[in-house]
């Protein structure tokens, strides 16, 4: 699939009107292939081509209003005023490709100079026939004339309705700018790039391969995961993950969600019985790409559950009913939660036998993004594996008595039990002097506030006070390190809006914010709240994903192999963490884990080595 921003390949409805707004011609591609051409006097023009039939839509770029306020969501519109108001809804587009194609027509449309060229300069360059070319890529000179323009932009456009409604028609009548809401094309996070062992997976999946792929905490794979996602057809991709709070970082749901069967603990009968109910069948049936992160997390047993459930509710016996998984996690971190008692505890997805069956290409990250100091994450490594020398243990008591506390934030707090981190924060809070200020969420679904607490790890209700100990639940500005997990102190409050001071100094208005959720459904649900959560302390647990600049622990409570390390992993540096009462003890790897990795990384040596070796040989 292209990915030069010149073509795109998703459904395309073209429609014409007439001056009082009646259809009078409609073409609908369930598939189409757009480019972007220009023709002998340097005109830019869409064709639409439909994939099956031998057709070809042409369509000038002249006089445009491009309406992309859904184009994350795979969808845009494009109205051409010069041609019978005629206008291009596109849907079902993989969000990265979309945006890549908006945005070179608009680098394209913001360098044209066309038509202030003289006559005869646009006749000498008229070539025989009617020949078109297509468009080159953007280069890095039209890109920043473009980027340019589109920081000077200060209003967006509308979106265009979709082809259904004559009311919402009207709309897209009244005066709308000439170009796209170009500032969104630039800040958009689909967009970015990704190195090499990134883009093999990316490949992989674009490929249509069944894939795995891990890494120690910090480097990337949810980042890694978003792109994947985006680059993937909107309308047939499920994202799904283990944990609520991991689903929200994708812009997911739960994996329990999608499957239909609750807490999978019922038999298998009673689970195809779930399953079957049309609600359920029908999101299992459009499926065709299947997102899973944090599948470290996940029962072994829920996942032949589902695996089996697949293939009868798509009535087919291939593995996983044929849908292709992209599957993430590392299994070093957490464990499934284990509801047996026996000896061994939880199953982990990869003692499953959907597993063997279903997932074939494996890959690891091993670029850490989230720690710059090469020391420290050789001690996070170690760590991972349960493998814990007398340096290390020197290393960390040393940090017991490091100062990192400033610009009045306090350490948070990693407890090992969740219970323990909210009875911490309700006492704080409690000691502070002042008037309390309670912030409600505004959610778009009152029927779904219990799921959006629980899934969203943004409170329904807050309540601060000055003085009160907070994190950054949201990326508001990497650049002035308003970042999630980002530490600060609340000191005053103006016109009932929060004043938090960072610990890097930063002062910010933490005004609401707004966050998404899709259902099982597939309906979108949304939050608005201040994003901000109390933060003397906060569990493990819910630390995953997180990145924190001001943190202490004190590991003598942990439970879980691997509950050590997500601790320690959160730590942006050793110059940002505490750690009171350090012991080897408290470290330790799952031997089964360990096994699995040690298999692992024997196959990807050999993967690698095997290509070669068949090569020489048919050489000789």
């Amino acid at each position: 699939m292209d990915s030069d921003g010149c073509s795109l390949t998703c459904s395309a409805t073209v429609e014409w009107l007439n001056a009082q707004g009646s259809v009078l011609r409609k073409v609908t591609h369930r598939t189409a292939t757009l480019r972007l051409t220009r023709d002998s006097k340097r005109d830019i023009f869409i064709d639409v081509c439909a994939e099956r039939a031998n057709t070809r839509t042409r369509l000038s770029l002249r006089g445009v209003s491009v309406f992309n306020k859904f184009m994350t969501e795979g969808k845009a519109s494009i109205k051409f005023r010069e041609q019978e108001n005629c206008t291009l809804f596109l849907s079902n587009a993989p969000s990265s490709q979309l945006i890549s194609f908006l945005k070179t027509i608009f680098v394209k449309l913001t360098g044209q100079d066309t038509l202030k060229k003289p006559l005869k300069e646009k006749l000498l360059n008229v070539q025989p026939g009617n020949a078109t070319s297509d468009i080159s890529p953007a280069t890095s000179t039209e890109v920043n004339k473009a980027r340019e323009k589109a920081l000077l932009a200060s209003r967006e456009t509308a979106t265009t309705p979709s082809p259904g409604s004559v009311k919402k028609r009207k709309h897209c009548n009244g005066d709308t700018a000439k170009v796209p809401a170009a500032k969104r094309l630039y800040e958009n996070p689909t967009m970015g790039d990704l190195n090499e062992e990134q883009n093999a997976i990316l490949n992989a999946v674009l490929n249509g391969r069944n894939v795995f792929f891990t890494g120690s905490a910090g480097t990337g794979k949810s980042y890694l995961l978003r792109k994947i996602i985006s680059a993937l057809p909107p309308d047939v991709t499920t994202a799904t993950a283990s944990t609520g709070v991991a689903a929200c970082h994708i812009g997911g749901i739960t994996l329990h969600q999608f499957a239909g069967i609750g807490l999978g603990t019922g038999t298998m009968e009673r689970c195809l019985q779930l399953a079957s109910r049309p609600a359920s069948t029908a999101v299992w049936r459009k499926t065709k790409h299947l997102v899973i992160d944090e599948v470290s997390m996940v029962d072994g047993d829920f996942f032949d559950k589902i695996e089996a459930i697949a293939r009868h509710v798509r009535r087919t016996e291939r593995p996983f009913g044929g849908i292709q998984l992209i599957l993430c996690g590392d299994f070093f971190q957490l464990p499934p939660v284990s509801k047996s008692t026996e000896a061994g505890g939880a199953k982990f997805c990869f003692q499953s036998e959907a597993w063997q069956k279903c997932v074939h290409f494996n890959y690891e990250l091993r670029r850490v993004h989230r720690q710059k100091d090469e020391a420290f994450v050789k001690i996070l490594n170690s760590i991972r594996i349960g493998r814990v020398t007398d340096e290390i243990v020197g290393t960390l008591k040393g940090t017991a008595k490091q100062r990192i506390e400033g610009n009045g934030v306090l350490a948070t707090r990693l407890c090992s039990h969740v219970r323990e981190a909210d009875e911490i924060n309700e006492f704080q809070l409690g000691e502070l002097k002042g008037e309390a200020r309670v912030y409600t969420a505004l959610d778009s679904d009152d029927s779904m506030t219990k799921v959006l607490d629980q899934q969203l790890g943004i409170p329904g209700k807050l309540v601060l006070k000055v003085g009160a100990q907070v994190m950054l639940l949201r990326n508001i500005n990497i650049t002035s390190g308003l970042v999630n997990g980002a530490r600060g102190v609340v000191v005053d409050f103006r016109n009932d809006v929060p004043i938090v001071q960072l610990r890097s100094g930063t002062r910010y208005e933490a005004k609401m914010e707004k966050w998404s959720l899709r259902s099982g459904s597939g309906v979108l649900v949304h939050r608005k709240q201040v994003p901000l959560k109390l933060a003397w302390a906060f569990s493990i647990h819910k630390s995953q994903g997180l990145t924190l600049d001001c943190v202490e622990m004190c590991l003598s409570r942990v439970f879980d192999a691997g509950q050590s390390y997500v601790a320690l992993s959160r730590a942006q540096s050793l110059q940002s963490l505490r750690i009171l009462d350090f012991d080897s003890q408290q470290v330790w790897a799952n031997t089964a884990v360990l096994e699995f990795y040690k298999k692992f990384r024997r196959n990807l040596q050999e993967t690698e080595v095997i290509p070669l070796g068949k090569r020489i040989k048919s050489e000789k």
